[in-house]
């Protein structure tokens, strides 16, 4: 794979602070620019506007995120503990315990399909394909669990609503136990469901 150029993945990072703090329709390209310190003849030498920019910096994060989430998942033992581990991740993201995400303001996806409303629109359909892969994560981890394909499929969509849920009670909240919650509910779930052994 060709590495990305600096100037490029410089751009994409600031573009992503920058974002992520005040909004993509708040922030200009000049601001981008002057924050980066890269060259405006630069930036449009990689990228053919705004947009472009803004797909790529969604690419950058949901690659990020997806790796990140997923190296936190893979440490948990085969069987409830890892689907449980879910929410302690979640928990030192909201406590900005994870760098390498930069300080809690949400998800980023959520943000952005919200300035982005449209279904068609290609930004928020990069939103959504974070949050489908985000459950394919979460589902390869029920598969760990000893449950009937529909029951998998059911608990799956329940731990993406929490997921989901504590992520917005934790931004909208300010709740930085809202992880905290949200796994006692995901651990009453398993309990009902017969998945705890003694």
């Amino acid at each position: 794979m060709k590495r990305m150029s600096d100037k490029r993945l410089q751009l994409i990072k600031t573009a992503f602070k920058l974002f992520y703090l005040k909004g993509v329709h708040a922030v200009g390209i000049n601001e981008i620019l002057s924050e980066s310190g890269v060259a405006k003849k630069t930036l449009y030498h990689h990228f053919s506007g705004k947009e472009a920019l803004v797909s790529a910096v969604l690419e950058y994060r949901d690659q990020r995120f997806h790796d990140w989430l997923k190296g936190q998942l893979d440490q948990a033992k085969p069987g409830p503990d890892s689907v449980l581990t879910l929410f302690d991740a979640l928990d030192d993201w909201f406590n900005n315990r994870v760098d390498e995400l930069q300080p809690f303001h949400g998800c980023f996806f959520i943000n952005v399909s919200a300035e982005f409303s449209e279904p068609n629109n290609p930004l928020h359909q990069l939103c959504s394909h974070h949050k489908e892969r985000v459950a394919q994560l979460i589902r390869a981890q029920v598969e760990t669990l000893d449950l009937e394909p529909v029951a998998a499929d059911a608990f799956t969509n329940a731990l993406c609503l929490l997921k989901e849920g504590a992520i917005t009670l934790a931004h909208v909240q300010g709740d930085r136990l809202a992880a905290i919650k949200a796994k006692e509910t995901a651990l009453q779930l398993l309990q009902s469901s017969h998945c705890m052994r003694d």
